[in-house]
């Protein structure tokens, strides 16, 4: 008999939920202080993790939380390309 492997589950910043990985986007800062959207999910730096939901990135740029949780500035584009990045995926 095989083991099923877990799936890796991280928190959402903004609703809090325990998810699938895959569910979710991955914002990342990197040591020199680069704010970008992680697809892969495998960069090095501080990542956060937001629902694939324009709800919820729109709720993160109201609130700043990323901003916090990435001890850092985030630009409006940033948003942008996680906004581009959520319709995209709805749309596969």
């Amino acid at each position: 008999m095989v083991a099923k492997r877990k799936t890796p589950e991280r928190k959402c910043v903004i609703t809090n939920e325990m998810k699938a990985k895959k569910d979710l986007i991955r914002v990342v800062r990197n040591k020199e202080g680069e704010v970008f959207v992680d697809p892969t999910g495998k960069k090095n730096g501080r990542g956060a993790y937001l629902t694939k939901d324009l709800a919820v990135i729109n709720q993160a740029e109201k609130t700043g939380v990323l901003a916090k949780h990435l001890n850092t500035e985030i630009d409006s584009s940033i948003y942008d390309e996680l906004r581009t990045f959520v319709q995209g995926y709805y749309e596969k």
